[in-house]
């Protein structure tokens, strides 16, 4: 640290003696630093960098968290459920139940002296003290159309209780757990999908800026060599050698070279904020390439033979594999429902009452209760629901398959176009920089001549405007090469291995 902090001071000018303050300006130095130098990336540090930082892989990769909560919120159907439950409830006034007199109730007969429940009453109290002697009054035939209602319970009622269930059996729970785990590798090949789109956009892009890149040193170079030109052809034109229209037409063609130039300057700035784009990467950072077209032109032009095409290799085949498991697990899952579920739950508690709130809290009033159940539904008739279900699921997993089976003849297509698209291109691309070799040739003939005085500066314009020519053809047909290796690579998924 102290010997770059030596340098560090050096350079600016400062003293160098360590201190806790000279300490803290180097650091911030070192930062200022470090934040103004430009990053290096090559291709494959690019689409790193993309994956990394991508919005679409970072929302595919919560997919991924969101199917694993999926699974353990399936699981956690089949664990046991334990609630619980407190209770307090006033009554304004306590609901009353009716009954009369053609009712087969004890109250019809209650004057009677052999009347058991009276017989019961009369006990009770002569147990508590309260009457010594039964002596019943007399009392009328009943009416058989009086009404009797009564008021039972108290006017505070409480309740605790802890409830514990368990699912014994289900089909449609395993079949959720299968589902669960299948949605969970379809959110995988989901993400593959999204990084190899990733992978696909940013080196388009980055061809996109080395060709630009190229094209504009090549430009440059050649605006420096017309300005040369021009800069001498005004000098024989002061030397009587030539004449002022001689000047004005390589002049001419100097203002082109430099809008020329200006224009892929622009689209070299365009291309770049498009490839951070691509990255993620805000455009206000600086950004250099590493790679070079001469190093990609020498290992990525390759074509395939379209009959070694595996279609496991594209991410569209394997996620409608998925899809169609999905649909099966569905179907399954309609045809568990038709089979008995069984559960088991036990429940305790207290339920205590008083006409005064206060009271509520005796302990004598806190009786317990308890009890142990089984539920075993059978589906017995569901107005053939079920089977309509089971329909519409079938129908869904053969529409997947015949999907399965145009992705399998698209790929085919593609693949095949894709080859021939390269070829084509490579074609293109040889032919093309066999004119640029020619057409700079022809320069810098003509250039020799026309310094010598045997050419005229007309040979050197034509000569000039085929060359610019032939570097727009080469570069475009370049790029067009390098677009189709991208695309044929995709379609025989070569394009981005899954790790």
């Amino acid at each position: 640290m102290k010997t770059i902090l030596r340098l560090l001071f050096t350079f600016t000018g400062f003293p160098f003696t360590v201190g806790r303050w000279q300490l803290t300006i180097a650091s911030l130095l070192l930062v200022s630093v470090a934040s103004q130098a430009q990053t290096s990336y090559s291709l494959q540090q690019a689409i790193e960098y993309a994956l990394q930082n991508s919005t679409t892989v970072k929302n595919a990769q919560l997919d991924i968290e969101t199917a694993n909560a999926r699974i353990g919120e399936t699981r956690a159907t089949g664990l046991p459920q334990i609630s619980g439950q407190v209770q307090l409830q006033h009554n304004f006034r306590i609901q009353q139940s009716i009954l009369d007199g053609r009712a087969s109730s004890p109250f019809t007969s209650f004057a009677s002296s052999s009347d058991p429940l009276a017989q019961h009453i009369y006990d009770q109290l002569k147990k508590n003290g309260t009457v010594t002697e039964y002596i019943p009054a007399p009392q009328a035939p009943p009416n058989l159309d009086t009404v009797y209602h009564f008021a039972f319970g108290l006017k505070n009622n409480a309740g605790v209780s802890v409830t514990a269930s368990q699912l014994i059996f289900s089909g449609s729970y395993f079949v959720g757990l299968q589902a669960a785990k299948a949605y969970r590798k379809f959110s995988d090949k989901s993400l593959n999908s999204a990084k190899i789109t990733v992978v696909e956009n940013v080196t388009k892009a980055y061809y996109g800026v080395l060709v630009n890149q190229e094209q504009y040193d090549l430009v440059k170079v050649n605006v420096d060599r017309i300005e040369k030109l021009l800069n001498e052809t005004r000098e024989f034109n002061k030397n009587g050698f030539v004449e002022k229209i001689d000047v004005d037409r390589i002049e001419v063609q100097a203002n082109n070279l430099k809008v020329q130039l200006q224009n892929i300057e622009r689209s070299l700035n365009l291309t770049t904020n498009a490839l951070k784009f691509q990255m993620n990467m805000p455009l206000n950072e600086n950004i250099v390439l590493t790679e070079k077209l001469a190093d990609l032109t020498n290992t990525t032009f390759t074509p395939v033979a379209t009959e070694t095409v595996n279609y496991d290799q594209r991410i569209e085949y394997t996620l409608l594999q998925q899809q169609k498991e999905l649909n099966l697990l569905d179907l399954k899952n309609i045809q568990a429902g038709r089979y008995p579920t069984l559960a088991a739950s036990f429940t305790t508690g207290y339920n205590p009452a008083a006409t005064r709130l206060k009271d509520i809290t005796q302990s004598n009033r806190w009786l317990n209760y308890s009890f142990l159940a089984f539920q075993l539904n059978v589906p017995i008739f569901s107005g053939f629901g079920k089977n309509y279900q089971a329909q519409q699921k079938k129908i869904a997993v053969k529409k997947t398959e015949n999907d399965i089976t145009q992705l399998k003849r698209a790929v085919d297509f593609q693949v095949q176009q894709s080859n021939v698209t390269l070829q084509n291109a490579l074609e293109s691309l040889k032919m093309q920089k066999r004119n640029l070799d020619l057409a700079q040739e022809i320069v810098r003939v003509t250039r020799i001549k026309y310094q010598q005085g045997v050419g005229s500066n007309i040979e050197v314009i034509n000569a000039e405007a085929s060359l610019k020519e032939a570097q727009t053809n080469y570069y475009a047909a370049l790029y067009d090469a390098l677009i189709a290796k991208v695309d044929l690579d995709k379609a025989t998924g070569d394009l981005y291995k899954v790790q």
